[in-house]
């Protein structure tokens, strides 16, 4: 049997090529959106992933944008708030200074002896040993040594025992250095009221000097003596708590509570200067000193 021509076999075979591709141009030409069609819906996934994508940065920006306008808008409410906080406090300031000014006026309608001069407090220094105040204000605005300090009321708060141009010393009277000459303001009796080592840690101060058969009860009011014009006369001091006995067992000591509140104190008035006046009684409401 004869065996095919190659180039018969060759020939037979490119036409079957030329066929299938014409057979497929063919196709193409008919339904010419086939092919994008295959490609559209193999990009789909990743045209649907590159959306998600964008998508999701976007919301990340939106979000950071937006975080970070509400940290601003957060650090101005915080700041307006301490602004109406410092408004609030400093009109709670005046407030106070007001009160103390308008007592401060009736004090000096009741005691037309009296000159003061305000001062505020810069520091307190109290311990078992002493009880100073440091005030802002001094020589220059007529401040002396020995000078007597008081609350807007009138309660005695100490005496000046060091005065700088622009600052002043003050001994309380609680301190154990403190003495001054005092009346219990009831019998008339004549004393001495003076600060205590046993008593500072209570904010107390005693009463000597009363003898053995004192006229004297729990309640009553303390004021000084203002003996050889020293000091002013009838500044409240405070009032009785405990009558006892002296520790040599020869005399009766009184335990006094003072009328100012020495720990509380901003503002004090200093007594610069007075006028000595003869037989001066002056009303004291003593339920203010029980409040």
């Amino acid at each position: 049997m004869k065996q095919p021509d190659r180039f018969g076999i060759m020939v037979l075979s490119v036409a079957a090529a030329i066929a299938v591709l014409l057979s497929v141009m063919a196709y193409f030409s008919t339904n010419s959106a086939a092919l994008p069609n295959i490609a559209g819906t193999i990009a789909a996934p990743f045209r649907a992933a590159a959306a998600a994508i964008t998508e999701t940065v976007d919301g990340w920006k939106d979000y950071v944008t937006e975080f970070d306008q509400l940290k601003e808008e957060n650090r101005q409410l915080k700041l307006e708030l301490a602004e109406k906080e410092a408004i609030l406090r400093q009109a709670e300031l005046d407030r106070e200074e007001n009160a103390r000014l308008r007592k401060l006026a009736e004090l000096r309608e009741q005691r037309r002896d009296l000159h003061f001069e305000s001062a505020r407090v810069l520091a307190q220094d109290d311990s078992n040993w002493s009880s100073l105040l440091t005030i802002n204000k001094g020589t220059a605005h007529g401040i002396q040594t020995g000078n007597c300090v008081v609350t807007e009321e009138g309660y005695l708060i100490g005496i000046v025992t060091e005065a700088g141009l622009n600052w002043a010393t003050v001994r309380t009277i609680l301190d154990s250095g403190s003495s001054v000459g005092a009346l219990v303001f009831r019998s008339g009796a004549s004393a001495v009221a003076q600060g205590d080592f046993a008593l500072m840690g209570q904010g107390r101060l005693s009463l000597t000097y009363l003898g053995t058969d004192p006229d004297l009860a729990y309640g009553d009011l303390i004021v000084t003596s203002g003996l050889r014009g020293y000091y002013p006369a009838q500044l409240v001091i405070g009032s009785v708590e405990e009558v006892r006995s002296s520790d040599d067992g020869l005399d009766q000591i009184a335990v006094v509570r003072p009328a100012a509140e020495l720990e509380e104190l901003e503002q004090v008035f200093v007594i610069t200067s007075f006028d000595i006046v003869d037989s001066q009684v002056y009303i004291v409401y003593e339920d203010d000193l029980a409040e």
